[in-house]
């Protein structure tokens, strides 16, 4: 009895070591970086409870991870590249942006205190002629408008944070910053479009011509004797078509439609680079503009007239544009362009 009794066990004792046998081979050998890693995350557990930061570290490195969500990137869930991106935003942009346009600012309130208006040097004649036509104006203002918006809405969403939230209150801010970001997303492709439009329509006033050169040499003298005689457009004008509306105009406009339209998959780098590129341009091109409404404002008497009502006094003209003064005289210039001397009586209201 006790025999069959030893022989069963002796036989369900080997079927038992032949299967363990059989399940060690098919199992996967077991990674020695892995088993190490897992006990020393549960002797972190027991000497450091919560202390994820190697989980962290990992998620940080940027390395490609495994997701369901379908897209460029979207299997790196922190890019590590933004934290640069930020303190390149917050310290190098908005601290030296921001110094660049406050000191252009007192530069121009210095320059009128000390030299104030720039007036005519001989009396008006009364005599009026064209200078912008309506379609002149109704794409520069279209443009200037457009690029108010867009640089307060800018200035707002760069310095709202440090300048104005301490002085109105989070829930005014607030407020103040979503329409801020909602003017500056729909206005900026309306503002592309009209730096386009510009860039084509104003190329042929902006191109070399008589008188650059003797201007350029002559620089000084704009603003304390005599201005030197140029065409339609001086040397200064056409520098800030080519520099500001061409080169800037582009990199801000270009830069700002990859901004907003991040559905054309855009990866972070990408839009933050662009980023970059949009806000030294803006600030750059806010530089520039502030000089150009500074002349075009207080700076030189009469010349918001031209732009306001299309027409400049004949005495102006021959002061300022004494080369275009003269082929409008002689009738070189196109009727559309600048038109032929009239009576105040002509002049539109």
């Amino acid at each position: 009895m006790i025999g069959p009794l030893n022989r069963a066990a002796a036989t369900l004792a080997a079927a038992l070591l032949f299967m363990a046998s059989v399940a060690s081979a098919q199992s996967p050998a077991v990674n020695p970086q892995e088993a190490g890693a897992a006990k020393q995350a549960a002797e972190r557990q027991v000497t450091q409870p919560l202390n994820n930061a190697p989980v962290w570290k990992e998620v940080r490195s940027g390395a490609p991870q495994v997701t369901t969500v379908v897209g460029r990137e979207t299997n790196v869930l922190i890019q590590p590249q933004g934290e640069t991106w930020r303190a390149i935003r917050n310290s190098w942009i908005a601290v030296y942006g921001g110094w660049a346009l406050v000191a252009v600012v007192l530069a121009l309130a210095a320059f009128y205190w000390i030299k104030g208006e720039i007036k005519l040097h001989e009396s008006p004649t009364g005599r009026k002629i064209l200078r912008f036509t309506v379609l002149d104006r109704t794409i520069h203002w279209a443009t200037a408008i457009c690029f108010v918006i867009l640089a307060v809405s800018g200035l707002v969403m760069l310095f709202g944070k440090t300048v104005l939230l301490p002085l109105i209150g989070p829930t005014l801010f607030s407020w103040l910053a979503e329409l801020g970001k909602m003017l500056h997303n729909f206005v900026g492709p309306l503002f592309a479009v009209c730096v386009v439009v510009t860039v084509v329509h104003c190329v042929k006033d902006n191109l070399p011509g008589r008188g650059d050169l003797q201007w350029l040499l002559n620089i000084g003298s704009v603003f304390s004797e005599h201005e030197p005689p140029s065409g339609k457009l001086n040397l200064l004008e056409k520098a800030w078509f080519w520099m500001g509306v061409c080169v800037l105009g582009i990199v801000v406009c270009a830069s700002g439609l990859v901004l907003d339209f991040p559905n054309f998959d855009q990866t972070r780098q990408t839009m933050q680079i662009a980023h970059m590129f949009h806000s030294v341009g803006a600030i750059l091109f806010m530089v520039g503009a502030l000089g150009h409404i500074y002349i075009g404002t207080i700076g030189m008497a009469d010349a918001y007239e031209g732009m306001r009502h299309g027409y400049v006094d004949e005495t102006w003209a021959k002061e300022h544009h004494r080369y275009w003064y003269e082929d409008v005289k002689a009738g070189k210039t196109a009727a559309e362009d600048a038109g032929r001397p009239v009576t105040p009586r002509q002049r539109p209201a």
